[in-house]
């Protein structure tokens, strides 16, 4: 796993091997919230002139009201920016990544030269230099207690905590309690809220590590229009709210219907789930009939991995595709 690169989200494969015009899919094949929040006008100001100080404590604001955290934040232009990031911050010794898991950690960390030593579990996260975990993980949806986190950061250099997925999941984030010196958290914003071309992420941790990071990212990591809209956002807590709920119960939905359709549900978080099929690429083909694409991977034959439908046609559509 340490060099490959495979993602979803890529409708061209999905044309080419099953046909039709990309607006016939729906994408189910990430973990992005099909049902994005209304993006507000933007101002002439965001659009004609250089990201701004002003603009930037305006986000870092709403992150910090909307992550519940007094953790020093930088934000980036999502939370891949910020794992490129992360090779200068790595200590000597070895680089140890609970997998399965997001596989740009690898790739990133490898091609910098740094040897990377899958581990199985994150209780074998033992001595080194730096160790990456996502919580709750992409795909399997495996997840740990802030206090296990913590014991976890005691026994390694540094350790990253990915929550791009945490958003649904509030209770179990490390950013309401104290920032330990040696953890680094990333956040996404674009799959919660829906807008993930808009690229914008963040990074918290100790003042030292993110200056390096800022220093390597340079001026202006985020475009204007990306900070005005994730701080009107990040500020919005009734959408959030409601958006929390409602994903937690499209989440059953999802998983009734996989249920009548043979498939058992293995994990996943409130944006994804993750199903153990007979036969994943025969089941990838079955929904690709409805013009819906999923996520299936090269070291499973059983495991697809699906987004949740955000309209009513949708649903049906998935309902259909799985009847």
């Amino acid at each position: 796993m340490t060099g490959a690169r495979d993602h979803g989200g890529d409708l061209a494969a999905a044309v080419m091997r099953f046909g039709g015009q990309p607006e016939e899919w729906i994408d189910l094949s990430t973990g992005i919230n099909r049902v994005p929040y209304p993006v507000p006008a933007i101002s002439a100001e965001a659009w004609r002139s250089l990201p701004g100080r002003a603009a930037q404590d305006r986000l870092i604001a709403a992150a910090r009201s909307a992550y519940r955290t007094d953790w020093p934040i930088l934000p980036l232009a999502g939370a891949q920016a910020a794992i490129q990031l992360l090779p200068p911050l790595a200590p000597n010794g070895p680089v140890q990544i609970v997998t399965p898991t997001y596989n740009e950690y690898a790739a990133v960390l490898s091609l910098s030269g740094h040897p990377v030593a899958p581990v199985d579990r994150p209780e074998a996260l033992i001595g080194a230099g730096l160790a990456v975990l996502v919580n709750p993980n992409n795909p399997d949806g495996r997840r740990l207690a802030p206090e296990a986190l913590l014991a976890i950061a005691g026994r390694v250099g540094l350790l990253v905590v990915d929550e791009s997925f945490a958003d649904p999941h509030p209770d179990l984030s490390l950013l309401p309690g104290p920032c330990p010196e040696n953890v680094i958290v990333l956040r996404s914003f674009g799959k919660f809220y829906g807008l993930a071309g808009l690229r914008l992420g963040f990074a918290l941790g100790a003042r030292a590590h993110l200056d390096r990071m800022a220093t390597t990212a340079g001026p202006w990591a985020v475009s204007g229009p990306a900070l005005e809209i994730g701080a009107h956002a990040l500020g919005d807590a009734d959408w959030r709210r409601a958006s929390i709920a409602r994903l937690s119960e499209d989440a059953a939905r999802a998983d009734a219907l996989a249920r009548a359709a043979g498939w058992t549900c293995i994990g996943g978080s409130a944006l994804f789930r993750l199903y153990d099929t007979p036969d994943a690429s025969a089941a990838q083909a079955r929904l690709a009939r409805a013009r819906i694409w999923s996520r299936i991977f090269p070291w499973s034959a059983r495991w697809l991995r699906l987004g949740l439908p955000g309209t009513p046609a949708e649903w049906a559509r998935l309902g259909d595709g799985l009847a």
